[in-house]
């Protein structure tokens, strides 16, 4: 599965560095997103090149590097760099309510919370940054209230139901109601690629036994999250697993977008923690009220 342009993810490289968008956000006038790739950046190595996370130790970037591609890939978005409010992600289920004491928080001024996988905010000119290198990305925009989220969803968090989290956090914050919010699942690694074993597999057969149901959709209508390989362990399905929580959560099936691009497939043009063995630098997900 090679990413190739199409109406539901495309690259654009009209400015320093690439990124990629997403045709369903793009039709939403007052918003603004991107998912960074790993070209066109100043870090080498195995971070080469447009590493926007720090790393862990023994593997760590210069913090003049991952700066200088912040504001590469924020000067491409048109975005602010001082308007970024970084997560603290720590694969678990908070969600922060962002409002304008956070702008730059985790970029340009020290973040003062922990533990943060998910932010929603209404108020522009505040831009939600979440990383990535194999985990999947949740775009949530509410367009009648405009409000949005962006939260990061592993499969600890996918058993956790974040993205169900996320959405009825906007519902507390801004009314928002579930049939109204566009969603998009942005890249992350495809079940092709991801491989688990028995302890994994049990955890997300017992955490999705049917569609629930609140949903317009039967479970014969959606892909399986879990098929038994050759191997006697598991592909797993992280995009199906995150759509069928979205689902559960009041979401219209045709308001749920998944990209269909796979960070493994194409480690050329993404980072991917599974095909790197570890050994990489963190792309990231952007999303602004302008």
């Amino acid at each position: 599965m090679i990413f190739r342009d199409s109406n539901r993810a495309r690259i654009n490289r009209t400015g320093k560095v690439p990124f990629l968008e997403f045709p369903p956000l793009s039709n939403i006038p007052f918003v603004i997103h991107g998912f960074s790739t790993r070209q066109g950046g100043v870090s080498r190595g195995m971070f080469s090149s447009m590493n926007l996370g720090s790393g862990s130790s023994p593997y760590q970037d210069e913090p003049a590097n991952i700066r200088e591609n912040f504001l590469l890939i924020t000067d491409s978005l048109g975005l602010d760099p001082n308007s970024l409010v970084l997560s603290d992600q720590v694969h678990k289920t908070r969600i922060r309510l962002v409002d304008e004491k956070d702008r730059g928080k985790g970029f340009s001024i020290p973040r003062d919370y922990e533990e943060i996988d998910g932010l929603i905010t209404n108020k522009p000119n505040l831009t939600l940054v979440t990383k990535y290198a194999d985990c999947v990305p949740l775009y949530f925009v509410d367009p009648i209230n405009k409000a949005i989220g962006l939260s990061h969803s592993g499969w600890k968090g996918t058993i956790e139901k974040i993205g169900e989290i996320t959405v009825k956090e906007m519902g507390k914050a801004f009314g928002s109601h579930p049939q109204d919010i566009i969603a998009v699942i942005g890249p992350s690694i495809c079940m092709d690629c991801y491989e688990v074993g028995e302890d994994v597999a049990i955890e997300f057969r017992n955490a999705f036994p049917s569609v629930g149901q609140n949903t317009n959709i039967s479970i014969d209508e959606l892909s399986p999250i879990l098929i038994k390989n050759h191997r006697d362990r598991y592909q797993l399905n992280l995009w199906e697993a995150n759509k069928r929580i979205l689902l559960k959560a009041g979401l219209c099936n045709a308001n749920i977008h998944i990209s269909g691009v796979c960070t493994a497939c194409n480690s050329e043009l993404l980072f991917s923690h599974r095909k790197s063995k570890g050994k990489r630098g963190s792309l990231a997900a952007f999303l602004a009220i302008r």
